[in-house]
């Protein structure tokens, strides 16, 4: 009698134990399957993101996460001095639930930054300053979550106003909440962190120089 064999009359006697032994491996592995393609999806999205809001780098921490790490806003002051450099935006990107869907992009960006320049307003208005208790939705996010101008959103523990509902190019910005740096910074009790940083080059510029 040889080793397979006798793992084969053990499967074979217990088949109920077999069965579920195998359902649980074949959803395990559809799991990483999953979570592989969701993954990469997300990344074709955001480099998808980045090129309409004409970014040409960005400075990130690496992580195992579908975003990048946390990192002190003070890096920002660094990057800045970059020759070439023509603008920084900070950036505070998170993947969580919001109100009655699971997965949703928080994507939080310094007031006055560059990377709201290419969100197209569809209706209602931005907001009026970075410290206004309000968000805008892309128009994949308002359809998902059934928000339309004037409703209440619910980040967390706050409750946030939709102003306006846009269009930005990908379907990243598409399927994002998107605020104030400062505003997502306070209601994830993250003062001074941020996960990105875009920066824009002087026209011209090449990767020689």
């Amino acid at each position: 009698m040889t080793f397979f064999t006798v793992v084969i009359r053990g499967l074979l006697r217990r088949p109920v134990r077999t069965c579920l032994k195998l359902a649980g491996i074949s959803i395990g592995i559809a799991a990483v399957v999953a979570l592989v393609g969701m993954s990469r999806g997300f990344e074709k999205g955001w480099q998808v993101g980045l090129k309409a809001r004409g970014t040409d780098l960005v400075i990130s921490s690496r992580s195992g996460s579908l975003t990048p790490k946390p990192f002190d806003v003070s890096v920002r002051d660094q990057i800045a001095k970059i020759p070439g450099i023509a603008a920084t935006c900070n950036l505070l990107v998170e993947v969580t639930s919001v109100e009655d869907s699971d997965l949703m992009i928080l994507s939080a960006r310094e007031w006055g930054g560059f990377s709201w320049s290419n969100l197209k307003l569809l209706s209602g208005r931005m907001p009026r300053d970075g410290e206004e208790q309000a968000a805008v939705l892309g128009v994949t996010a308002a359809e998902i979550l059934k928000k339309k101008i004037g409703d209440p959103i619910q980040i967390e523990t706050s409750e946030l106003k939709v102003v306006g509902i846009v269009k930005g190019g990908a379907l990243v910005e598409d399927g994002s909440v998107i605020m104030s740096l400062s505003l997502q910074q306070k209601i994830l009790a993250s003062p001074s962190q941020i996960n990105a940083i875009e920066s824009a080059s002087h026209p011209g510029l090449t990767s020689n120089r």
